[in-house]
């Protein structure tokens, strides 16, 4: 032991803590060996994380085998059934549920950021990954580790088979591969184990695989088209899927919405006998500006007001997704206010990769995962707003996308768009995306290269001749997909998320 913890052993056995010093408990610990840490040998740690990291991927692509999570399977019965077996682990801890077509993975972080700030223990489910699978599941702010992913698969996989052989008799398919990662969330989140889960619905609500938790606070994002084919073709159609995550007696915190939209939001909390917290009414964004790095929001909510919060995160979009992420939190601690210093922390410390993420800065080239008409509106307004200086977008899609519907949002805020191609089988063909870009950019604004690094750079030498005339600098956008989101921030070297 050092002089130093000796005497300060020495002050606690003089303390009243005890009825007297005992002498030889000093001589007994100071005739004890020094027991030194063995050195460590960074090529075995190395070696260790190679092995765990071949697992994991292992495991990610066994999962993989399965149904893709883009096709919703109208049933929870086998996540249900999985869960029963397993003693139902969704149960030990409570549950902040998220839906809507956009923002729901940056609401999620700031949602899990404000619990987290209060003390608790927290777990975050999110949906698709970028750089690592292990990101979907995250505890207290860091991406589930290597070996706790694969506990968190050997603890599931025996149910899993035996929730597959069920399905199978009976004429079903296996465990989709959402399924099977919503299973290993759940129960990544009892081992921990964690206070409440932050959830994000994969796709839709009512049969999405997540919704089998009873969470005492929901959140509905705005509502626009996407997936129309799993989730339909009219907006009440996928509102109404939305809505489906609401539990009795819950509180539902709603963002602004359209008109048509409202009306089912009212009738399904009447249904459901629930509270609701609206926005525009309950909840209003005061005021918003700029600030480097992000912006500075005054939000009103139905305990406080909160002024200067500070928002690591680009958008007039983000400021109101931070004054839902407020007044969920508001409720899930039962309604009073947030401490003021609570909410600036975690606003302040948050930020959402792939959205309107800035890679890189010279050249000045900007990530945004924005895949939908509504969410391309969302982004070119705050291009606009934030980067005013000329554009030229990197630009693909999924073959499932309403491709000129998004291109013609985005098409007033570039110069020139190069289109590439992404390593999908559910990816537009590169012919096909070079053919839709220039019926509505025009084929002299529309360039193809089909390997990503390659487009980036064509991107960047486009951009860097369209300065001169604006002292803001030219700017490359790289948008269309989330998965074209996830490969580009790899080309760039952008760190995986969460620490994964």
């Amino acid at each position: 032991m050092s002089d130093e913890q000796i005497g300060e052993l020495q002050a606690l056995l003089n303390s009243p803590l005890f009825a007297g010093p005992d002498p030889t408990v000093l001589e007994d610990l100071k005739a004890e060996p020094e027991i030194k840490a063995a050195p460590v040998d960074p090529t075995a740690q190395l070696a260790q994380l190679a092995e765990l990291d071949a697992e994991v991927s292992r495991i990610y692509h066994d999962i993989l085998t399965r149904a893709p999570e883009h096709k919703v399977q109208p049933s929870t019965q086998r996540v249900r059934d999985c869960l029963d077996l397993m003693g139902n682990p969704q149960l030990s801890y409570r549950a902040v549920h998220i839906t809507g077509t956009n923002g729901k993975t940056s609401t999620a972080r700031m949602v899990e950021a404000l619990l987290r700030e209060r003390g608790l223990h927290t777990g975050r489910f999110t949906s698709p990954h970028l750089t690592s699978v292990r990101e979907r599941i995250v505890i207290n702010g860091q991406a589930i580790s290597r070996e706790d992913f694969i506990q968190a698969w050997e603890d599931v996989a025996p149910f899993v088979e035996m929730v597959d052989q069920k399905s199978a008799a009976a004429g079903g398919p296996r465990m989709s591969f959402f399924e099977v990662f919503t299973v290993m969330a759940y129960q990544a989140f009892a081992f921990a184990p964690v206070d409440v889960a932050v959830v994000e619905v994969g796709m839709g609500g009512k049969w999405d695989a997540t919704n089998v938790i009873d969470a005492e606070v929901s959140v509905l994002l705005p509502v626009a088209k996407d997936h129309e084919k799993w989730l339909g073709a009219e907006l009440t159609d996928i509102a109404t899927e939305k809505l489906g995550i609401l539990s009795p007696g819950a509180t539902l915190v709603c963002a602004g919405q359209k008109p048509e939209v409202m009306e089912l939001v009212y009738q399904r909390v009447q249904e459901q006998n629930a509270e609701l917290v609206q926005f525009g009414k309950d909840i209003e964004l005061l005021d918003r500006e700029m600030a480097v790095g992000g912006q500075m929001i005054a939000v009103r909510t139905p305990a406080a007001v909160y002024e200067d919060v500070p928002v690591a995160m680009l958008g007039p979009y983000q400021g109101e997704n931070a004054a839902v992420a407020i007044a969920a939190a508001e409720v899930f601690f039962g309604g009073g206010a947030m401490p003021g210093e609570a909410v600036e922390h975690a606003l302040m410390a948050t930020s959402s990769p792939g959205r309107m993420e800035v890679a890189k800065n010279s050249p000045l080239i900007i990530v945004d995962a924005a895949h939908n008409p509504a969410g391309a509106e969302a982004t070119r307004i705050a291009l606009e707003e934030s980067f005013p200086g000329p554009r030229v977008a990197v630009f693909s899609a999924m073959a499932d996308k309403d491709v000129e519907a998004v291109l013609s949002v985005l098409e007033p805020a570039f110069e020139h768009l190069v289109v590439t191609q992404m390593d999908s089988d559910r990816a537009m063909d590169l012919a096909e995306l070079e053919t839709a870009a220039a019926q509505v950019f025009g084929p002299d604004r529309v360039d193809a290269e089909p390997q990503i690094d390659v487009a980036i750079m064509h991107a960047a030498e486009l951009a860097q001749g369209l300065g001169g005339e604006t002292l803001a600098p030219p700017a490359v956008v790289i948008i269309g997909s989330i998965l074209l989101a996830a490969q580009a921030r790899l080309a760039l070297g952008r760190p995986a998320p969460d620490g994964a």
